[in-house]
């Protein structure tokens, strides 16, 4: 690896273990404040380049679960749109076979994001009414479906 690689790992390595044990890290309450925390093997920075291997161009390091903590069985490199799609405030919704965000469902079905997110946030909507009811119909047809 050459030493402006390592170096980038390096601060990678940096910010992840900051995060998650420096109190005054801006990002601390998400990660360390919470009980995410990075494993005993990666306490060693280059532990952590042999489990992750070079950082491709592009990528950041991402946990795969949310709710646990920096190990090799739980991060992975992931573009921005799959980081994106991987946070706690993520709507989740199956579709077919595969589980998607509300947002990725949306684009695929040409359904409006915004207006099925406020059903099913602020108008406490079921999901399924959300994104099957066409939108503009108002409430009384998500009351007539109701009766049915």
């Amino acid at each position: 690896m050459s030493p402006s690689l390592r170096k980038r790992m390096f601060w990678v390595w940096c910010d992840m273990r900051a995060r998650c044990e420096s109190p005054n890290h801006k990002a601390f309450a998400n990660y360390g404040g919470r009980g995410i925390s990075v494993c005993d093997r990666w306490q060693t920075f280059d532990f952590f380049v042999d489990d992750m291997g070079e950082r491709p161009d592009g990528v950041s390091l991402d946990r795969i679960d949310n709710d646990s903590g920096y190990g090799p069985d739980n991060c992975r490199w992931a573009t921005r749109k799959e980081q994106n799609s991987n946070r706690r405030n993520c709507i989740l919704i199956a579709d077919g076979e595969e589980t998607v965000t509300l947002r990725e469902y949306c684009r695929r079905r040409g359904l409006p994001y915004r207006a099925i997110v406020k059903r099913y946030k602020n108008r406490h909507w079921s999901l399924e009414d959300a994104v099957t009811i066409p939108v503009g119909t108002g409430k009384h047809s998500h009351s007539l479906r109701l009766a049915a």
